[in-house]
């Protein structure tokens, strides 16, 4: 069978700051890979891909490999586990490798790598912090050498990737601005002419590949030798503290990509062209403290990148990282309309309000109210299932909606036959117990929350369920909508132990893009559950109500509460009518005690 051609790395129109990096990351494989944050078809997987086919060989004449790591791989394809072909043969337990060990040495690739299960994040930490892969599974214990670049894609408008992974990756690429028409044409040239005949496009590309591989080889010779004043080190120190960054990672991840991309320039020592082009690739997704004015660590990627491979390529577009804020492109209702006169509240600069303390609504043990359409939630019809018997086997009782597939358990399947085979049944994993729970927040921050303090209000009613959550270990999401547009003031993670301060930055004022926010979260619901089936998510809506945006065709959020924070006795509001349209549970913040259960 035919190999299917990559497309050559060097055929790529543009995207110098991005070849560049990835070019480095070839340079120095200790920098940890390079993460792509841009929008879709903006030659991310390509370039990824390609970088494969201009790796240097290694000192064994192979040339390393390009792994890819699918969303949907098992975690024993991903570290490994139990040789079934050689246990059904032979009867003996031997390990077989994964796709860890498959990458070592090379380039491990993950597209889309923000959708990648926890359970895979997990597990890629571990190695990526130690180098080694340990199975401990069905039976076998088993330790190899796992070191690879790790090469990630994704899309920022489909959510955030989990920080811990995110600092894995020493450097971090955000596309810039979409590309204009003379670019488009030369990218659309250059598929068609490879659509046309691939064997003989890439053949016409082998000589500049060659020389880019050779080149590589030098750079990665000449690395070892590159020195670096102490003016380098200070900067590094400098900027990276004036960035804010935590620990120490950015600081070597810099010293490093610097002395890398002085050996790709063939220079004997670091300059301080080096260190300013990759600043904004090491700092990108680690600072903490927005850049000054003179630009310094932007983290837009477009450093110089101009010794990077085909300097006359002129850069290929892709949207910036940094879209945490959503402009309200809904069109059922004009930006900054809600309760109040666009003239009053929508003109008015963000006004902050901190938190008053406030305990969140004790809600619901019980059955919640059905989604739209009558369709009750998961959490309600997991709620009337009938209680199971303790001791049932699991292959003989009907599988529920919601229930993990079963998982084979090989070893103890071969320690209950003995040896002997046919075999009467297999044996199974025992189902994990309790479920992981996860409280998503949608937070009003529209100007019509500032008086009487609502926004406040509202601020402590979502710091006391993050102080719960955080007790019962549990993980939270807080969106704030306002300003016609969405914010991500808590990313999806473990519940933090305090998160009043993180509140209280956040100002109020603008429209009420109530739409937008919920369709925004239901596509986060659906995204979540794609990742781990077995989450329950329960949504907050905390709001006033105050918008005049048509509640018809909103999507449904499944186990959903809106709490309602207008206090007045005649509510000017929409509570009670948000909720009927979503399906959802009403509570009125206002006078309401805390209650033990969330």
């Amino acid at each position: 069978m035919t190999a299917v051609a990559e497309f050559p790395f060097v055929a790529v129109v543009g995207q110098p700051a991005l070849k560049t990096a990835l070019l480095l990351s070839v340079v120095d494989p200790r920098l940890g890979g390079v993460l792509i944050s841009g929008p879709k078809g903006s030659a991310k997987s390509t370039l990824a891909r390609a970088l494969a086919e201009i790796l240097p060989h290694d000192a064994e004449g192979r040339r390393p490999s390009l792994v890819t790591l699918p969303l949907g791989a098992s975690e024993e394809r991903l570290t490994g586990s139990l040789d079934l072909q050689r246990v059904l043969a032979d009867g003996e337990a031997r390990f077989q490798e994964g796709l860890l060990a498959r990458a070592h040495g090379g380039l491990l690739y993950v597209d889309e790598v923000n959708l990648l299960p926890d359970a895979l994040v997990d597990l890629l930490l571990d190695v990526a912090a130690s180098g080694v892969n340990r199975v401990e599974r069905d039976g076998l214990s088993h330790a190899h050498p796992a070191r690879f670049s790790l090469i990630g894609t994704m899309n920022p408008d489909e959510g955030e990737l989990r920080p811990q992974l995110l600092d894995r990756f020493g450097l971090c690429v955000e596309q810039a601005a979409s590309p204009g028409v003379a670019e488009r044409v030369a990218i659309l040239r250059q598929r068609e002419a490879f659509d046309r005949d691939p064997r003989a496009f890439v053949d016409a590309h082998e000589a500049e590949q060659a020389a880019l591989t050779r080149r590589l080889a030098e750079a990665r010779e000449r690395l070892p030798d590159i020195v670096a004043d102490d003016d380098a080190y200070e900067r590094i120190a400098e900027r990276s503290q004036a960035a804010g960054v935590e620990g120490m990672r950015a600081d070597v991840t810099w010293h490093r990509a610097a002395r890398a991309h002085a050996a790709w320039r063939g220079a004997a020592r670091v300059e301080r062209e080096d260190l300013d082009v990759v600043e904004p690739w090491v700092l990108a997704h680690r600072r903490t403290v927005a850049a000054d004015d003179n630009g310094s660590g932007s983290g837009s990627g477009s450093g110089s990148g101009g010794n990077g491979p085909g300097e006359s390529d002129s850069g290929r577009g892709g949207a910036s990282g940094d879209d945490s804020r959503k402009p309200a492109s809904d069109g059922a209702q004009a930006p900054g309309a809600d309760s109040q006169p666009q003239g009053q509240w929508g003109a008015m600069p963000p006004v902050a309000q901190s938190s008053v303390t406030t305990p969140m609504p004790s809600l619901p043990e019980s059955t919640p109210a059905p989604k739209a359409g009558g369709t009750p939630s998961s959490l309600a019809a997991s709620s009337r299932r009938p209680g199971r018997q303790l001791g049932r086997r699991r292959d003989r009782r009907q599988a529920e909606p919601g229930d993990p597939a079963p998982r084979p358990d090989w070893f103890a399947t071969l320690v209950e036959h003995r040896g002997r085979r046919p075999w009467r049944r297999l044996c199974y994993r025992r189902p994990r117990s309790g479920q992981p729970m996860l409280h998503l927040v949608l937070l009003d921050t529209s100007a019509s929350t500032l008086g009487r303090r609502l926004l406040g209000r509202a601020k402590g009613a979502v710091d006391a369920l993050a102080r719960r959550a955080y007790a019962a270990r549990e993980q939270i999401a807080v969106l704030g909508f306002g300003n016609d547009g969405i914010e991500t003031l808590q990313p999806k993670r473990r519940a933090p132990r305090d998160l009043l301060e993180r509140l209280d930055a956040v100002p109020g004022g603008g429209g009420t893009p109530l739409r937008e926010a919920v369709r925004h979260a239901a596509r986060l619901v659906r995204r979540w559950r794609r990742q781990d089936a077995g989450l329950q998510v329960r949504t907050y809506l905390i709001t006033d109500g105050r918008t005049r945006q048509p509640l018809g065709g909103l999507p449904p959020l499944g186990d959903c509460v809106v709490v309602d924070t207008e206090s007045a006795a005649v509510k000017r509001g929409r509570g009670r009518d948000i909720a009927r349209a979503l399906g959802a549970d009403y509570r009125p913040l206002a006078g309401l005690k805390a209650g033990a259960s969330t």
